[in-house]
C-alpha cells in the first residue's frame, strides 16, 4: 500500500469546511475557529518535511488542529498554561509530527501524565460529542471557558434556571460517559 502525499495547493478546497465544523463544535466562535485552521494551515507547511505518509492527508491536519484548539484552550484559561505552552509546545519544527491529541493539565505536567492524559482527553471530547448539541455547547462554555453564567445566559439567550438545568444534565451525562469510557 502506497504511502500518503501532501497537496497543500489543495488544502483549502479540500478540508476547510471538515476543519471548519470540527473545529466550530470545539470552540463556539467563528473567528477563532477560522483563525485555528488558518494556524493549522500555516503549521502544516512549515512542518511538511515531518510528514511520513503513514496517516491521511486529512487525519494529519486534524491532529495538527488538534494541538491549536489545546493550545488556544491552554492560553485562554491561564497564565500558568500560558506558561507552559511558550516554555513546551511553541517549537513549530516538530508540529506535524503530532498523531494524536496530548491533552495535559496546565497545572501539573509530568512526563508520566502524558498517556493517560491524551486518553483522558480523548475520552472527553467522545463523551462531549454525544451529548445533545445544546447540552455540550453549554458544558463547554461553563465547564471548559469558565464563562460566567450572565455571559452564557446573554450569548444562548436562556434563563439562568434553565443554565442550570442544562448543565446539571450535561455533568450527569458526561459522568455516567466517563465512567463507562474512562474510569
Amino acid at each position: 500500500m502506497s504511502k500518503h502525499t501532501l497537496d497543500p495547493n489543495k488544502w483549502i478546497d479540500l478540508y476547510s469546511d471538515y476543519l471548519f465544523n470540527y473545529t466550530i463544535s470545539r470552540v463556539n466562535d467563528r473567528e477563532i475557529a477560522k483563525d485555528l485552521i488558518q494556524d493549522t494551515f500555516i503549521a502544516g507547511l512549515k512542518s511538511m518535511k515531518n510528514f511520513k505518509g503513514n496517516a491521511s492527508e486529512r487525519t494529519w491536519l486534524i491532529s495538527i488542529l488538534k494541538r491549536k484548539i489545546i493550545d488556544y484552550y491552554r492560553k485562554s484559561n491561564s497564565k500558568k498554561g500560558q506558561a507552559e505552552v511558550r516554555i513546551n509546545y511553541n517549537s513549530e519544527e516538530n508540529e506535524g509530527d503530532w498523531l494524536e491529541e496530548r491533552v495535559a493539565d496546565p497545572f501539573d505536567k509530568t512526563a508520566e501524565d502524558e498517556m493517560e492524559n491524551s486518553e483522558l482527553g480523548d475520552a472527553i471530547y467522545s463523551c462531549l460529542d454525544k451529548l445533545p448539541e445544546k447540552q455540550a455547547q453549554v458544558f463547554k462554555m461553563k465547564t471548559i471557558l469558565n464563562y460566567e453564567t450572565e455571559a452564557i445566559c446573554n450569548e444562548l439567550n436562556i434563563t439562568a434556571s434553565n443554565l442550570w438545568v442544562i448543565i446539571h444534565r450535561a455533568r450527569v451525562a458526561m459522568a455516567e460517559c466517563m465512567q463507562k469510557h474512562w474510569f
